[in-house]
Order: structure tokens, then sequence, then C-alpha cells
């Protein structure tokens, strides 16, 4: 079953300035979607024109469609798409900074019908996340970069949304700390969350995601299954830094690499 469908999808800034061009993507209920590209290339727009959050600068969808489970969502409110299951995780670790972990938690959950039902969320966040559970009652403001980016993780899944959408997870992380968020990651998609996942980290996107999109200028210029993608010679020396034999590339080979960007030629 189909839950996110973007058909040639364009976006506008100030009526002026054209950041997509002809987007179309497919996420199935269950998968981990993966957006790849550099900075500047429309990732983050891509989640912001879901999600509904384009409007705040001055963006909009101005042709194309988005489909979240059956309900077009292009240009509807942010928060009439969490109403309709969707969930974006923005990138900046934007947790509320004067609240306590657990309160930010139950923040998440807003809409939760009873107090039974809070609970059992706060709990399955904690037996997923224990060091949340430790950290139940810190000022989320004093939390570090990896604790608030699980906290948001949790916050999202308060939700129990249909599909969460997540804005560079790894992003200005120690590596022992990015292992920790694509762990929790893996065992929420093993329970069936669905995910569209932006990443400037290929590595670490493609060792959860099952499809992958690469993005250029505002389009996409390749996609293929991740496990393809992760063997493909230009993905490898594009995004990963390495040769076809297994060596890694020197700073100065990637850039020039990039000049040539033989997938646009």
């Amino acid at each position: 079953m189909t839950m996110l469908e973007l058909n040639n999808v364009e976006v506008t800034y100030s009526d002026v300035i054209l950041a997509l061009k002809g987007v179309s993507m497919t996420v199935r209920a269950g998968q981990c979607v993966a957006l790849l590209g550099g900075n500047g290339a429309g990732k983050s727009t891509t989640l912001k024109a879901i999600s509904g959050t384009l409007k705040s600068e001055d963006g909009t969808v101005s042709a194309g469609s988005i489909v979240l489970d059956g309900t077009p969502i292009q240009n509807m409110e942010a928060s009439e798409v969490v109403k309709n299951g969707l969930i974006h995780v923005m990138e900046g670790r934007r947790v509320l900074r004067h609240l306590t972990s657990e309160q930010n938690l139950i923040v998440g959950g807003h809409m939760v019908p009873n107090s039974a039902e809070l609970k059992k969320r706060l709990d399955h966040v904690y037996t997923l996340m224990p060091r949340l559970a430790d950290l139940r009652n810190r000022t989320s403001g004093f939390m570090s970069g990896g604790e608030q980016q699980l906290l948001l993780i949790g916050r999202a899944m308060m939700a129990s949304p249909k599909i969460i959408a997540i804005d560079e997870p790894s992003l200005g992380l120690a590596p022992m700390m990015v292992r920790d968020v694509y762990e929790v990651l893996k065992q929420l998609k093993s329970e069936g969350t669905t995910f569209f996942l932006v990443e400037q980290n290929s590595a670490a996107a493609l060792s959860i995601a099952d499809y992958a999109y690469v993005m250029e200028n505002g389009r996409i210029v390749m996609d293929g299954p991740a496990d393809k993608l992760a063997d493909n010679e230009d993905i490898k020396e594009f995004y990963l830094g390495v040769t076809a034999s297994g060596e890694r590339k020197s700073y100065r080979d990637i850039k020039h690499y990039r000049r040539r960007k033989r997938w646009l030629g």
C-alpha cells in the first residue's frame, strides 16, 4: 500500500524562486525511503512541502500533487497534516528547551484520547530508549545533542503517526551517537513504522533504507533500491568518498568528481 506519493511537485518561494522541479517519489507502508543530496539540493524543502510548513517561509506547492494515505495534502495547513498522520521531525533538534524530557514527550501525545493510552505510549518510548527514562526529569535544553535527537524521535512516536518524516537525524552528532540514533530507527522500522528520511550521511541512510532517491538542484537525478544504490559507482564516489576499488578518495578528488557529475551529463 502506498503511504505517501509525490507526483510532479514544484515548489516556489515568493512566487519567483523555483526550488523543486517535477519531483516524484513514492513511500510504501512499512518502508524506509531515503532522500539523499548535498546542501541546497532541495531536501528540506521537499519535507516542508509534505508537512505543510512552507507557508512560514513564503513558499507554496505551485504544481503537482502530494497524497498521504489517499488524502491530497499539498498546501494543507501543517496542523491538518499532523491530524492526517504525518509527523515532521525538523532539522536542528527543536526541543522545547524549558520543559523536561517527559514534558516534551507528553506534548507529542497531546492528541491521545485518554491517560491510559498516554502512559502506554510513554512506556513504549522508554522501553525503546532507556536513556530517556533515565533523563525524564532533565530539562531538555541541558541534554546533549544526541539525547535531544532521541527525544525528538520519541516525541514523534507519541503521536503514533502513519509516517515519520525526519530531517538530518545524524547532523552534528558524534559517530557513537549516530549509531545509537540509527539503532532506534531500525527497531522502529522492524515494528512497522514508515519513514521518509532526509540525510547527507548517505552511508547511515542507506544502511536502513529500503529505497532511496538522489536529489540535485531541486530534481531527482537517480533512484533505486538502497542496496543497489550503495553499490553504485557514482554514489560511492560522489557521496561516500570511495573509489570503485574500495579505496578512500581524497577531498580534492571528491571535489573534482562533484564538478564532473556524470549522471547529469
